[in-house]
C-alpha cells in the first residue's frame, strides 16, 4: 500500500515535469490552443440550455482564455469567478467583460463585483476547473494550494466538474488521496470534451 508521504512526493515529481512542460510551451502555441479551446467550450455550451458556469481567468500559462469566457456570456451563459480569500475555500463574483477584472494577489485576475460567498459554486451547472493534469479517472493535479480542493465538495451533486488541460497534461494515472473530488471530464485543446470514468475511452466525447 502506497503511504501518504509516497503519494505526496509523486504529486510533487509530477507537479514538477508538468509545470516545466508547460513552461516550455513557446507563445504561438498558446494562442493556437486557447483558441481551440474556446471553440470546445462554445460547441459543448451550444447543446445545452444555458446555465451557470463557474469559470477561471488563466494566469501563469494555464490553458484558456477571457474570450474563452466571453463566448460563454455570448451564449447566454452566466460565468461566475472566483476569488481568492486566504486559506478559505474560493467565493465567487459574477463576470461580466474583462473591463470587470482588476488585478489581485498571487497575479490573479478577479472581479470586481459584488462577492457571493462560497457557496455560490453550488448554483453552477458546470465548474471548469484549471489543473496542472488530469487522467483518465478524474483525478485532477492542482498547484497544490488547495483552494479547488476546499471548494468543489460544495458545487451541486449534478453539475459537471470539467478539467481545463494541454493535451499532453491529460494522462494515464495521476496519484490520487482519498479527499480528490474526481472530475468528470476533461477539454483538451485536440480532443475537445471527453468524458471520465473508471473505465473511460479516450475517444469518448461528452455530448
Amino acid at each position: 500500500m502506497t503511504s501518504l508521504g509516497e503519494l505526496r512526493e509523486a504529486k510533487t515529481q509530477w507537479r514538477r515535469e508538468l509545470g516545466e512542460l508547460r513552461r516550455s510551451s513557446a507563445e504561438t502555441t498558446r494562442s493556437a490552443e486557447a483558441e481551440s479551446l474556446r471553440a470546445a467550450v462554445l460547441s459543448w455550451a451550444a447543446r445545452r440550455k444555458p446555465g451557470v458556469v463557474a469559470g477561471y481567468v488563466p494566469v501563469r500559462g494555464e490553458p484558456g482564455s477571457l474570450a474563452m469566457l466571453d463566448a460563454l456570456r455570448e451564449s447566454g451563459w452566466r460565468v461566475l469567478l472566483p476569488v481568492v480569500v486566504g486559506a478559505e475555500p474560493l467565493e465567487w463574483a459574477d463576470y461580466t467583460g474583462a473591463d470587470s477584472l482588476r488585478r489581485a494577489e498571487y497575479g490573479l485576475l478577479e472581479p470586481v463585483g459584488a462577492r457571493l460567498g462560497q457557496a455560490a459554486i453550488a448554483a453552477a451547472d458546470a465548474v471548469l476547473v484549471p489543473a496542472l493534469g488530469v487522467d483518465l479517472r478524474g483525478v485532477r493535479l492542482g498547484r497544490g494550494a488547495g483552494h479547488y480542493d476546499r471548494s468543489l465538495p460544495s458545487a451541486a451533486p449534478d453539475a459537471v466538474l470539467i478539467g481545463v488541460v494541454r493535451d499532453e497534461e491529460f494522462v494515464d494515472s495521476l496519484p490520487g488521496e482519498p479527499h480528490d473530488v474526481r472530475l468528470h471530464a476533461v477539454m483538451t485543446p485536440g480532443r475537445g470534451v471527453v468524458q471520465l470514468a473508471a473505465d473511460a475511452d479516450l475517444g469518448r466525447r461528452v455530448t
